[in-house]
Order: structure tokens, then sequence, then C-alpha cells
């Protein structure tokens, strides 16, 4: 598939942060990164969106350095990962998708040897100890141990763990999978802080609304590709003609007993349930809207209170794909 790309042209003359080129990562005869290429800039909070298995997890290894391309480069801070690796790592701060703590010990235990392992010690270990704990929330629970947290608590105090050493290029692996909303609350408002303070972010997701919440550039990744990236407003408009129809769902009410993979079979059209709320992507416009509403009144599902939304990133990779982004 060819790129869909919005070029960035200004720059405001700084050196970009992070400068992804032509990255390559394969397994036997499977390539899971394909020639990825981006470019971050200093303060900036960028997302990389994608379904589970685009690979953006493993983009986020290679620029971590954890895996070896088999072809490309990534510079950090001026950096190349495969010349001056060392260096170019000081410069990081990572978050994995799994949680990479000690459950025996509390939380500031956690914090404290991580700390050491960053060549922190003394005074600087504590106030950077103290300031992360505060960003994330969790400072009146620096005491408990990390096995009674819940699941949110730990995915928080995962990213007080990589922010220690004040890395200038935090990567957040999806970072809000499975947790509670006042944990993804807190996350969110989290990176947007860290951003204000000049911390530049590197955001992956598969949740359109959280990228769009905190990235003003994208990049869309899927089966190892880059298929479009650019500021938000601009890959937005890669969608085209096609629109989101929001539906309230209340099947505790009546509203059927289907899911959303059966309604999406009998639709064929994209849908997700998304906080008690019907999403259908109609990619050929608003004229599709009275054919799919006689279907869900037929089904029993009441269409009081619906709307039609302007598209948002998951019309884009549907428009680009042929399908939902949650697939």
């Amino acid at each position: 598939m060819t790129q869909a790309t919005v070029e960035r042209t200004e720059t405001g003359g700084e050196p970009p942060v992070l400068a992804v080129r032509d990255l390559v990562k394969r397994y036997g005869h499977d390539t899971a990164v394909d020639r990825v290429s981006f470019t971050i800039y200093p303060g900036e909070t960028f997302g990389l969106l994608g379904p589970n298995g685009a690979g953006k997890t493993t983009t986020l290894a290679l620029i971590a350095g954890l895996l070896r391309p088999d072809g490309g480069d990534v510079i950090v801070c001026g950096h190349s990962l495969r010349t001056a690796r060392r260096l170019a790592q000081r410069h990081l701060g990572v978050v994995p998708q799994d949680i990479a703590l000690y459950p025996e010990l509390t939380a500031v235990q956690n914090m404290n040897y991580f700390a050491t392992l960053r060549g922190l010690f003394g005074a600087e270990r504590r106030r950077q100890v103290e300031e992360a704990l505060e960003l994330v929330g969790l400072t009146e629970h620096a005491g408990q141990r990390v096995e009674r947290f819940s699941g949110g608590m730990k995915r928080r105090l995962n990213i007080a763990v990589g922010l220690l050493g004040r890395p200038r290029l935090l990567l957040l692996d999806e970072p809000t999978v499975g947790i509670d909303p006042q944990s993804r609350r807190h996350i969110l408002d989290a990176v947007r802080s860290l951003a204000a303070a000049g911390t530049t972010v590197l955001y992956t997701s598969h949740y359109m609304e959280e990228v769009e919440y905190l990235c003003r550039r994208v990049a869309i990744m899927d089966h190892g590709r880059i298929i479009a990236q650019g500021p938000l407003d601009e890959v937005r408009a890669l969608a085209g003609e096609a629109v989101v129809l929001r539906v309230p769902w209340r099947p505790a009410l009546g509203d059927g007993d289907m899911d959303a993979s059966q309604l999406r079979n009998v639709l064929q059209l994209p849908v997700e349930t998304v906080d008690s709320e019907l999403r259908i992507v109609l990619p050929t416009g608003a004229g599709q809207a009275p054919e799919v509403l006689n279907a869900l009144v037929r089904l029993g599902i009441s269409v009081d209170g619906l709307r039609i939304e302007a598209p948002n990133l998951e019309t884009v990779f549907l428009a680009l794909t042929g399908r939902a982004l949650r697939d």
C-alpha cells in the first residue's frame, strides 16, 4: 500500500529528538517492521497508532535499542543507535506494555532500585523519586507493596520508573491497556504535564481517542508499515467521505442481545461499543445512515439520541485498509 503522508514543513530550526530512518526488522520470512520512518521534535507528543500486531511494540523495542534492526537506523538526540547505542540510550525513558516491577517491594523501594540503576543517588535520587510519584498520583501509596496495587496503579508506577533520570524522550507503549478510568485519566493528564514541561513523548496506542487527545502529529501503522502520517487534522482528512454514526447502547434496557461482533456481521460495517454507545463507521458518508438505522430498529435497538460525527482516526484507518482499527 502506498503511504499517505502529510509532511511537516516547519521545525522551528530545532533538530529532532528522534529520527527513525527506513527501519526494518525481520523474523525469518516475516517482516515485522517494514521501512518505517518518522521524526519527533522537542517537546512534542507524537502518536503511533495501530491495531494489535501492527508492529508498534517492535518499533519501540528497536528505538530503545533492545532489538537490532535488519535495516535503517534510529537517531536519538543526535546519536545513532548503530554507532553510539549507549549514548543514545542515556536520553531515553522506556515504559513497556508489560509491567516491569517487583511486586514484593513497595512503590518507593521499586523506585529507589531503578533510580540506582540509572545512576541516581542521595538527594537527587530522593528528589526525582518524589517528583515522579507525585506526577502519577501515587505519593500517598509510596509505602505500599506493589502486589496490593490495582492494575492501573501498577501501570502508573511503571510510568514513574520510566521518568527517572529525566529522559529527553519517553517511550510509552500502550500505557492504558486494561486499566480503570481513574488511572487512565491520571496517565493521560501526566503525559500532558510532561509535554508542557518539555519532555518529548512517543505514545503508542490502539485507542484513537487517546492519541487524538494528546497528539498534534500522528502516524498510523498496519502490518509493519506506516500507512499515513502528519498533522492530526490533515491525517483525518484522508478518510474522504466516511463518517461515524453514534447511537446510545443499552442492552440491559432491551437494546437487543447482540454484541459488537454480531452487529458487524449483520450490518457488514465496522462497529464498536464504547462507553455505552454504538459507533458505526459509514464509509460512503451520511447517506448510508437511513438504511443502517432501519436495520437497527428491526434488531430491536433504540436509535434515540443518535448523532453523526466527522471523520476521526478510526475512519481514516477504515478508508485506507477497509477494516476497523481494532479488528
